[in-house]
């Protein structure tokens, strides 16, 4: 990208790390595409998902939550990457949230250790569920035992575009899943 920009060519790029900044980004494109209304429509009907999903899970009951971004290495992300936003927003309490980077690399041994009561994985794939299966050879994590061991399509939450919205969805509705498996 350096290069590009030395030689004078435009260059886009983004990183939202926010709800607000996705909307901010589908504004910022939709301009660039010469599709304003679009985009500004688009951009505000996902403002109002995340702020009614805000307002439903506000008071929810924390549910100990670990997100598995990669297998091998093991990664997770911190609470300041968009999805530990989702988690957040979700009455979630991210076991990973604390680190210092922002896509930490981590054992399973940490994960045992912390607990959590639910696991949520992307997998490489829009079907592929096999990142969760490691998990149950640990009987005595609270996301096994419980079987709270959920499958996130990850191109609804490692985008950051208008599905995540549809992805933030689906993980509220998996975390009330783990909440209702409480003994």
């Amino acid at each position: 990208m350096a290069i590009l920009k030395e030689m004078g060519m435009p260059v886009f790029s983004i990183e939202p790390r926010s709800f607000e900044a996705v909307s901010h980004t589908i504004e910022r494109i939709s301009v660039l595409a010469g599709t304003e209304s679009a985009g500004y429509t688009e951009a505000e009907r996902f403002r109002q998902g995340i702020s009614t999903l805000k307002a439903q899970y506000d008071s929810a009951d924390p549910v100990r939550v670990f997100y598995q971004v990669w297998d091998e290495p093991l990664m997770t992300v911190n609470g300041e990457h968009l999805i530990g936003e989702m988690i957040e927003l979700c009455g979630g309490d991210n076991v990973f949230g604390s680190l210092a980077r922002l896509v930490p690399r981590i054992s399973a041994e940490a994960v045992v250790a912390a607990n959590p009561e639910a696991i949520l994985a992307g997998g490489m794939g829009e079907e592929n569920r096999h990142w969760l299966t490691r998990w149950t050879a640990f009987p005595t994590l609270a996301a096994t035992t419980q079987n709270n061991l959920f499958f996130i399509p990850p191109s609804l939450v490692q985008r950051p575009t208008p599905r995540m919205l549809e992805g933030t969805r689906l993980f509220c509705e998996k975390l009330e899943v783990a909440r209702d498996r409480r003994s």
